[in-house]
Protein backbone atom coordinates (compact mmCIF):
# COMPACT_ATOMS: atom_id res chain seq x y z
CA UNK A 1 0.00 0.00 0.00
CA UNK A 2 1.51 3.30 -1.05
CA UNK A 3 0.88 6.65 0.51
CA UNK A 4 0.00 9.45 -1.87
CA UNK A 5 1.55 12.72 -0.73
CA UNK A 6 -0.78 15.70 -0.35
CA UNK A 7 -0.30 18.47 -2.86
CA UNK A 8 1.01 21.67 -1.48
CA UNK A 9 -0.28 25.13 -2.38
CA UNK A 10 2.73 25.90 -4.63
CA UNK A 11 1.85 22.84 -6.75
CA UNK A 12 -1.63 24.23 -7.32
CA UNK A 13 -0.29 27.67 -8.20
CA UNK A 14 2.14 26.25 -10.77
CA UNK A 15 -0.74 24.56 -12.56
CA UNK A 16 0.18 20.97 -11.69
CA UNK A 17 -2.81 18.82 -12.65
CA UNK A 18 -5.03 17.86 -9.76
CA UNK A 19 -6.97 14.60 -9.91
CA UNK A 20 -10.35 13.70 -8.48
CA UNK A 21 -13.03 16.26 -7.75
CA UNK A 22 -10.45 19.04 -7.51
CA UNK A 23 -9.64 19.05 -11.24
CA UNK A 24 -11.51 22.33 -11.77
CA UNK A 25 -9.18 24.12 -9.37
CA UNK A 26 -6.41 24.60 -11.92
CA UNK A 27 -5.21 28.07 -11.07
CA UNK A 28 -3.40 30.76 -12.97
CA UNK A 29 0.37 30.31 -12.98
CA UNK A 30 2.89 32.52 -11.21
CA UNK A 31 4.88 33.11 -14.43
CA UNK A 32 5.83 36.70 -15.18
CA UNK A 33 5.96 36.36 -19.00
CA UNK A 34 5.00 33.96 -21.79
CA UNK A 35 5.31 33.61 -25.57
CA UNK A 36 2.49 35.35 -27.44
CA UNK A 37 1.48 32.24 -29.39
CA UNK A 38 1.30 30.16 -26.23
CA UNK A 39 -0.68 32.85 -24.40
CA UNK A 40 -3.18 33.22 -27.26
CA UNK A 41 -3.72 29.46 -27.21
CA UNK A 42 -4.05 29.26 -23.42
CA UNK A 43 -6.49 32.20 -23.44
CA UNK A 44 -8.55 30.32 -26.05
CA UNK A 45 -8.39 33.14 -28.59
CA UNK A 46 -7.52 30.52 -31.23
CA UNK A 47 -8.07 26.76 -31.35
CA UNK A 48 -4.53 25.54 -31.90
CA UNK A 49 -1.09 26.75 -30.99
CA UNK A 50 0.04 26.54 -34.61
CA UNK A 51 -2.89 28.80 -35.57
CA UNK A 52 -1.73 31.24 -32.89
CA UNK A 53 1.82 31.15 -34.25
CA UNK A 54 0.56 31.73 -37.80
CA UNK A 55 -1.65 34.60 -36.65
CA UNK A 56 1.25 36.28 -34.87
CA UNK A 57 3.72 35.68 -37.71
CA UNK A 58 1.32 37.07 -40.31
CA UNK A 59 1.08 40.42 -38.51
CA UNK A 60 -2.51 40.18 -37.29
CA UNK A 61 -1.45 40.65 -33.66
CA UNK A 62 -0.35 43.90 -32.03
CA UNK A 63 1.37 44.12 -28.68
CA UNK A 64 1.03 47.52 -26.99
CA UNK A 65 0.11 49.09 -30.35
CA UNK A 66 3.24 47.64 -32.03
CA UNK A 67 2.72 45.14 -34.83
CA UNK A 68 4.59 41.91 -34.12
CA UNK A 69 5.95 39.59 -36.77
CA UNK A 70 7.29 36.73 -34.65
CA UNK A 71 5.35 34.27 -32.53
CA UNK A 72 8.23 34.16 -30.06
CA UNK A 73 7.59 37.66 -28.67
CA UNK A 74 6.88 37.60 -24.97
CA UNK A 75 3.94 39.19 -23.23
CA UNK A 76 3.87 40.39 -19.64
CA UNK A 77 1.02 41.13 -17.28
CA UNK A 78 -0.55 44.48 -18.14
CA UNK A 79 0.32 44.33 -21.86
CA UNK A 80 -2.46 45.12 -24.32
CA UNK A 81 -2.85 42.57 -27.11
CA UNK A 82 -4.91 43.49 -30.18
CA UNK A 83 -5.94 40.55 -32.38
CA UNK A 84 -7.62 40.77 -35.79
CA UNK A 85 -9.86 37.72 -36.21
CA UNK A 86 -12.56 36.99 -38.80
CA UNK A 87 -13.80 40.53 -39.47
CA UNK A 88 -13.53 41.44 -35.79
CA UNK A 89 -10.85 43.03 -33.67
CA UNK A 90 -10.40 41.95 -30.04
CA UNK A 91 -8.51 44.09 -27.54
CA UNK A 92 -7.29 42.11 -24.54
CA UNK A 93 -5.23 43.14 -21.53
CA UNK A 94 -3.02 40.36 -20.19
CA UNK A 95 -3.97 39.58 -16.59
CA UNK A 96 -2.08 36.34 -16.04
CA UNK A 97 -0.54 33.20 -17.47
CA UNK A 98 -1.11 29.45 -17.31
CA UNK A 99 1.34 26.61 -17.72
CA UNK A 100 -1.22 24.44 -19.48
CA UNK A 101 -4.41 25.04 -21.39
CA UNK A 102 -7.44 24.85 -19.14
CA UNK A 103 -11.17 25.30 -19.36
CA UNK A 104 -12.88 28.37 -20.74
CA UNK A 105 -13.33 29.70 -17.21
CA UNK A 106 -9.59 29.45 -16.56
CA UNK A 107 -8.91 31.07 -19.95
CA UNK A 108 -11.15 34.05 -19.12
CA UNK A 109 -9.07 34.67 -16.01
CA UNK A 110 -5.98 35.23 -18.21
CA UNK A 111 -7.24 38.46 -19.77
CA UNK A 112 -9.52 41.43 -19.39
CA UNK A 113 -11.53 42.13 -22.52
CA UNK A 114 -11.22 45.81 -23.51
CA UNK A 115 -13.04 45.42 -26.82
CA UNK A 116 -15.69 48.15 -27.14
CA UNK A 117 -19.23 46.86 -27.48
CA UNK A 118 -20.25 47.36 -31.09
CA UNK A 119 -23.24 49.60 -31.55
CA UNK A 120 -25.92 47.88 -33.58
CA UNK A 121 -26.60 49.63 -36.87
CA UNK A 122 -29.81 51.60 -37.00
CA UNK A 123 -32.48 49.59 -38.75
CA UNK A 124 -33.40 51.15 -42.05
CA UNK A 125 -37.00 52.05 -42.47
CA UNK A 126 -38.64 49.66 -44.83
CA UNK A 127 -39.98 51.45 -47.82
CA UNK A 128 -43.47 50.32 -48.58
CA UNK A 129 -43.99 49.99 -52.28
CA UNK A 130 -46.48 52.68 -53.16
CA UNK A 131 -47.98 53.18 -56.55
CA UNK A 132 -50.80 55.09 -58.00
CA UNK A 133 -54.16 53.36 -58.38
CA UNK A 134 -54.39 51.53 -61.67
CA UNK A 135 -50.61 51.27 -62.14
CA UNK A 136 -48.82 47.95 -62.10
CA UNK A 137 -50.18 44.45 -61.72
CA UNK A 138 -53.92 44.19 -60.96
CA UNK A 139 -55.07 42.91 -57.59
CA UNK A 140 -57.22 39.81 -57.20
CA UNK A 141 -60.29 41.97 -56.84
CA UNK A 142 -59.41 43.90 -59.99
CA UNK A 143 -58.76 40.64 -61.92
CA UNK A 144 -62.20 39.34 -61.00
CA UNK A 145 -63.80 42.61 -62.10
CA UNK A 146 -61.92 42.43 -65.42
CA UNK A 147 -63.05 38.82 -65.88
CA UNK A 148 -66.69 39.76 -65.30
CA UNK A 149 -66.37 42.67 -67.74
CA UNK A 150 -64.80 40.60 -70.51
CA UNK A 151 -66.99 37.55 -69.86
CA UNK A 152 -64.05 35.31 -68.92
CA UNK A 153 -64.93 34.79 -65.28
CA UNK A 154 -64.73 31.00 -65.64
CA UNK A 155 -68.46 30.22 -65.43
Amino acid sequence: MSIIPKRSAPDLIRGVPVFGNDHAELEVSSLDRQRIDKWLWHARVVRTRSAAATLAASGHVRLNSQRIDASSRTVRAGDVVTVALDRTVRILMVAGFAERRGSADVARALYEDLTPVPTPPEPEREQVAEREPGAGRPTKRERRAIGRFTGEDGQ
